[in-house]
C-alpha cells in the first residue's frame, strides 16, 4: 500500500498529541482538529469475518493485517489473532478477536474495527455477541467445497442483526475451486448480483486489497451520537491477573474519558475507569472513545461476578435513559459434573470457573455433591466440544485436576400429580413410580452433502432416532437433508460418526426445535452392588441394553484388578441388563503343598476364597480418572 507510511506517520502525531492532552490538558487546535477528523464516525467501519469451520476467516484477517500494516512482517505468523495455545494446536477459532486497523482511501483515513469469529456450531454464541458490535460482515465461502450449514446458520444471524454482508468467495488459488458453481450458490443464497461477489485468496493475497475499498463503500458507518449520554455495550470480557477484568465494549453514544466515574446498568455497581483505550496487537490506552468505536476499559474489578456480558455502560452523572437490549441468556445444551481430584481444590475451582466464566460467557454453572466424588459443579455447555475446550483450559490455564462425568441434556418430568421437574441430572429423576412422563429436546438438523452418502446419513440419523422432514438438491453435487432429532442422541459420537461416512465431506448445524414425550429410562452403574452416579444417564429404552453392555465392557477394561472380585452390573431400576466381573488378584496358596492328600488344597482354596469374600465387603473400588470420560468413546 503505497500511502501507509502517511498513514502510519499521521496517526503516531495524532497520537502524540493525545498522549501529551493526557499529561498536560493541552491540545494544539490544528492537531485536535486533525485527531477528530481522523476518529470521525464517517470514517470508522466495524465489521466481522462469518463463515464455515475452515473455510479461511483467520487466514483472510491475517492478509488484511499485512495490508493495512497493522502488524509488522516479523510479528505475522498463522493465526496471528488466535492467542491461546489451544487454538494453534487445533487449528481452530475458540474466541472472537477485535483489533483496530489503519487505511487510506482516496485521500480519506479510515478505522477499521475488525472481529475475527469462530466457525464451529459450539461457539455460535462468540458470533452472535459479535454481529451485535458490528454493521457488516464478510461472508466467506470455500471455492472448493461452496455453501456448508454454519455458513447458512451465519448468515442468517447476521441478517437478524441488521448487518450489510459482503459476500467473498476464499480460496480460489485451489486446484478444487469452483468460482462459477459457489457464485451461483451464493446468488441464490442471498439474492445478490453476481458482480458483488468478490473473489479472493486468503494464503496468496491474492484479490485481498479489494475487499478493503468494498467495505468503505457498501458497509455503512456506524450511527450514534457523541454529545448523547453514554451507552456501551459490553460484548466480552477477560480476567487479568495484574488489572483485574477488562471490559470490551462498543460505544453506541456518547463518549467514555479515562477517570470518568461510570455505572454498569444491569448490577448497578459504580467504578471509576482507571483505563480506556482500543485494540490493537496489545491494548491501546487512549484518552477517549467515542461514539461508534469499540474499546476497553479497565476499572479494578476483581470479583468476576460484578460484570455481565450484554449490560450497558453509562455515566453516574448522566446517565441514559435506557439500557441498550443485551444479549439472550445462553441455553446451554449439554450438562457435565465438574469435580476437582482433591475436595480441598473444591474453592480454587470455583474461581478458575467465575474467572473463564468472564472470557466464555457461553458457560453456566452450579455447585453440586456427588455420592462418588464428593464437591463439584453442574456445568453447562454448548455442545461436546465446547465441554472438551473448558476441560482443556482449566487444566492449562488454572492447573486443575478435575473429572468430568457423564454429558447428559436437561429433560422434563412430570409426576401422577402434574408437577413439572428439570432434570439436568439423572440423580433429580423421581422415583419411577411417582412419574407419569418424561419429556425430551428435539431439534431440527441440517445436513449437507453430496449425493453418494445420502444412503449412509439417512441410515445414521434414522439409527439416532431421527425423522426425516425435507431433502433439497442445492445443485446437481449438493444436497441438503433436514431431520429432528433427540438432542440426547448427537451429544456423544454423532459428529465424528456423519463425518467417518461421508469422508469429511458432511456439514452440520441444528437448533432447538421443542420437547417431546420419550420413553426414557434412568441407566444405574453398579461396582460391588454400589451405584456410581457419575456413570448415571437418561437413556431411551430401546438404547438401554445396548449402552449399558458396552459401557461394562469399557470399564472392565480401565478398571485395575484388585484384591477381591469386583461386579460392574447395569441395571435399569431393580433389573439388572448387563454384567461383567473382573477377577480377583489371586495368589498360588497350594504351591508350597508338594502332592499330599487333595483335601489339603482344598482346604487351603477353601480358606483364600473366604478371605477374598470378607476383603470385598470392606474394600473399595479404585475408579481411575480416564474411566469417567469412557462413556465418550464407546466406539473406540
Amino acid at each position: 500500500m503505497e500511502n501507509a507510511p502517511q498513514v502510519r506517520s499521521f496517526y503516531f502525531k495524532a497520537m502524540r498529541c493525545h498522549f501529551t492532552a493526557g499529561l498536560t490538558n493541552y491540545f494544539s487546535l490544528q492537531d485536535s482538529t486533525d485527531y477528530l477528523y481522523f476518529c470521525h464516525m464517517e470514517n470508522i467501519r466495524n465489521f466481522c469475518i462469518i463463515a464455515h469451520i475452515d473455510h479461511g476467516k483467520s487466514t483472510l484477517a491475517d492478509r488484511l493485517l499485512q495490508l493495512t500494516n497493522t502488524v509488522s512482517e516479523r510479528d505475522l505468523q498463522a493465526q496471528t489473532l488466535d492467542d491461546m495455545d489451544l487454538e494453534r494446536e487445533r487449528g481452530i477459532t475458540i474466541k472472537s478477536h477485535a483489533i483496530q486497523m489503519d487505511y487510506e482511501h482516496n485521500g480519506k483515513k479510515y478505522n477499521f474495527n475488525l472481529i475475527d469469529t469462530p466457525g464451529h456450531v459450539d461457539f455460535s454464541y462468540e458470533v452472535s455477541r459479535s454481529l451485535a458490535a458490528c454493521e457488516g460482515a464478510l461472508l466467506l465461502v470455500d471455492a472448493t467445497q461452496g455453501i456448508q450449514a454454519q455458513t447458512i446458520s451465519n448468515l442468517y444471524l447476521a441478517i437478524e442483526n441488521g448487518l450489510e454482508i459482503i459476500p467473498i468467495i476464499n480460496k480460489i488459488d485451489m486446484d478444487g475451486a469452483m468460482i462459477e458453481e459457489v457464485k451461483d450458490q451464493i446468488v441464490d443464497l442471498i439474492g445478490c448480483k453476481h458482480e458483488d461477489i468478490l473473489e479472493a485468496s486468503g494464503k496468496t493475497g491474492l484479490g485481498v486489497d479489494k475487499i478493503l475499498p468494498a467495505v468503505i463503500e457498501r458497509i455503512p458507518a456506524p450511527k450514534g451520537d457523541p454529545e448523547a449520554p453514554l451507552q456501551a455495550l459490553i460484548f466480552d470480557s477477560v480476567f487479568n491477573s495484574f488489572r483485574g477484568v477488562i471490559a470490551y465494549f462498543r460505544v453506541m453514544n456518547g463518549t467514555i474519558k479515562k477517570g470518568d466515574k461510570v455505572k454498569f446498568v444491569n448490577t448497578g455497581k459504580e467504578y471509576y475507569a482507571d483505563e480506556v483505550g482500543i485494540m490493537r496487537m496489545t491494548p491501546e490506552p487512549r484518552s477517549e472513545v467515542s461514539a461508534g468505536d469499540i474499546g476497553y476499559i479497565i476499572t479494578g474489578i476483581k470479583v468476576s461476578r460484578e460484570i455481565k456480558v450484554g449490560d450497558t455502560i453509562t455515566h453516574v452523572s448522566r446517565q441514559c435513559t435506557e439500557s441498550i437490549k443485551g444479549f439472550e441468556d445462553v441455553k446451554p445444551m449439554v450438562f457435565a459434573g465438574i469435580y476437582p481430584i482433591d475436595n480441598d481444590d473444591f474453592e480454587e475451582l470455583r474461581d478458575s470457573l467465575e474467572k473463564l466464566q468472564l472470557n466464555d460467557a457461553s458457560l453456566v454453572w452450579e455447585p453440586e455433591t456427588s455420592l462418588a466424588l464428593g464437591f463439584g459443579f453442574r456445568c453447562g455447555f454448548l455442545g461436546l466440544l465446547h465441554l472438551e475446550i473448558i476441560q482443556e483450559r482449566l487444566e492449562r490455564e488454572y492447573d486443575m485436576t478435575i473429572i468430568t462425568t457423564v454429558p447428559n441434556v436437561t429433560y422434563f418430568a412430570y409426576t401422577k400429580q402434574g408437577t413439572k421437574i428439570t432434570v439436568n441430572n439423572p440423580t433429580d429423576l423421581p422415583d419411577p413410580t411417582l412419574i407419569d412422563y418424561v419429556e425430551e429436546p428435539f431439534i431440527k438438523a441440517q445436513v449437507i452433502t453430496k449425493p453418494e452418502y445420502v444412503g449412509a446419513i439417512m441410515k445414521l440419523c434414522m439409527d439416532k432416532r431421527g425423522i426425516l422432514k425435507n431433502q433439497v438438491y442445492l445443485s446437481p453435487t449438493k444436497i441438503e437433508l433436514q431431520f429432528e432429532m433427540p438432542l440426547a442422541e448427537i451429544v456423544f459420537d454423532f459428529y465424528d460418526q456423519l463425518k467417518s461416512i461421508s469422508k469429511g465431506y458432511a456439514s452440520f448445524d441444528y437448533h432447538m426445535s421443542d420437547y417431546r414425550e420419550s420413553d426414557l429410562v434412568k441407566l444405574d452403574i453398579k461396582l460391588n452392588g454400589d451405584n456410581v452416579d457419575a456413570f448415571s444417564a437418561l437413556i431411551h429404552r430401546s438404547k438401554a441394553y445396548h449402552f449399558g453392555s458396552r459401557l461394562c465392557v469399557k470399564l472392565k477394561d480401565l478398571i485395575p484388578r484388585q484384591q477381591f472380585v469386583i461386579a460392574i452390573q447395569a441395571a435399569v431400576g431393580a433389573k439388572i441388563i448387563a454384567r461383567e466381573t473382573i477377577s480377583a488378584m489371586r495368589k498360588d496358596v497350594t504351591a508350597k503343598c508338594y502332592g499330599g492328600d487333595i483335601s489339603r488344597k482344598r482346604k487351603l482354596l477353601e480358606k483364600q476364597k473366604k478371605g477374598k469374600k470378607r476383603m470385598r465387603q470392606i474394600g473399595n473400588v479404585e475408579v481411575p480418572q480416564q474411566a469417567f470420560m469412557a462413556v465418550l468413546k464407546l466406539n473406540d
